[in-house]
Formats: structure tokens, sequence, C-alpha cells
């Protein structure tokens, strides 16, 4: 069963638009547990735009599903995580001032410092997973880092699926079958949706998690939380 992670950092964003701490997002958090969520996913980024340092520490003594920290790498970044050892972290290659993801690791430009990333990680007990697109050659070079998962950037996937759906998930699973020849563990995330995750997962039926934010909580606005989980959950089930 592919597991949903919901991504709580839209939560933060609210929060911190407002200053205070309405909406919770420790409570988020622990309600997001209780309807159904697999996991908790936060992308702390330097400036603290939305989930903070603080929020990381507070959160790692209450989430009792799976923890996923995403982020660029940085020695920031790394200390952070290595003190809080959550079960997974995420390498993402975004800029400081980036809005949000919007592409994979060159994992052969970067082999050297993926690689000493993840057996930096692995020391401290924590799941690695690189961020990469559907190009063959940069799952390759992912694997060859020793990381235990990559995690498929699907954006260009939602982007096509209401054209051609078939057209649109091909490259997604020709990358997902060549990940899991290689013993890698295959997650992914980006602007998947109530529309196109089901497709999206019955056609990789060995996917081990999504992790979603941006459109789940946008649905919640309409549906409240609970039901939103409901539904994204029976999309991968």
């Amino acid at each position: 069963m592919t597991k949903l992670s919901v991504n709580i950092n839209k939560i933060a964003t609210l929060r911190n638009s407002r200053g205070g701490n309405n909406p919770n997002v420790l409570q988020m958090a622990h309600d997001c547990e209780s309807f159904g969520a697999d996991g908790i996913t936060v992308h702390p980024r330097p400036d603290e735009r939305h989930i903070r340092r603080d929020d990381v520490i507070e959160l790692r003594s209450l989430v009792r599903v799976e923890f996923n920290i995403e982020g660029n790498p940085s020695n920031e970044f790394m200390n952070l995580v290595k003190s809080v050892r959550p079960e997974q972290v995420t390498m993402v290659p975004d800029a400081h001032d980036q809005i949000t993801s919007n592409a994979g690791w060159n994992t052969k430009e970067h082999f050297d410092f993926l690689s000493n990333r993840v057996d930096a990680l692995h020391a401290s007990g924590i799941r690695s997973s690189i961020f990469v697109g559907t190009d063959l050659e940069m799952i390759e070079y992912a694997a060859k880092t020793g990381t235990d998962r990559v995690e498929l950037y699907t954006e260009p996937y939602a982007s096509a699926y209401a054209k051609n759906p078939d057209v649109a998930v091909a490259p997604f699973v020709e990358a997902a079958q060549l990940a899991r020849r290689l013993g890698l563990g295959v997650n992914a995330g980006h602007d998947l949706n109530l529309d196109n995750l089901q497709y999206f997962c019955q056609h990789i039926p060995w996917l081990k998690e999504v992790s979603i934010g941006h459109a789940l909580i946008c649905d919640a606005l309409y549906l409240g939380m609970k039901e939103t989980i409901r539904r994204y959950k029976a999309c991968l089930n």
C-alpha cells in the first residue's frame, strides 16, 4: 500500500502571514495523524517563511507516524536533521529563495556531495531519499550514492495528465521500473491531486509513498481535512 505523507508547510505559511499561532501547526500535524495520514512532511527553508526550525524540533516529539523532512542538504540543514532524527530525509536541490521545488538533482554532477550526505544520514540512522526527475542516468547515479530511495518530481506528469494520461505517466513508469531494478524504494511528489493521483499509483503499484501539500490543503478548505485525507487515501488504495 502506498503511504500518504501530508506536507503541512502551507499551514505554517498561513500562520506566519498573521503572526501568533493560528492555525496551530502542531495541532494540525496531530489532527492529520488522527485522520489517517501515514506521515507528516515539512520542508524548512533558511528564511523560515513557512516551517521554522523550532517547528521541526517540536514536531519530532509529537509526530508518531513517519516524519519526513525535505530540503537542500546544506550544513545547517544537516545539523538540524541529525539532531531531530526523522525517519526520512528527502534531499531537494532548492535555492534559498526558491518559491517551490521545480527540478530534481543532477546526481551525476553532484555525486560526491550527495554520497557524502547519504553517508551522514545513514550514520545517524536516517533513511535517505533523493529528489529526481525521470532521466534514467540521474536515477542510476542516485543509486550509486547508496541512497535508500528516490522521490520522483511529478509536476511534468501533473501538467500533461489532462491532455494524455498515458503519455504523461509513461516516463515515470520507466523511471520507477529502473529504480526498482536498482534496489531503490520509489516515492513521488509535486502537484499530485485528487484528479491525477489514482491513475499515477495504478501504473506504479510498488510506489512507497506520496508527499502532498499544496493541493491537499486547498482541497481541505472546501472538504475539511478529515474528508480530504480520506479521499486521498482512497486514491492510493
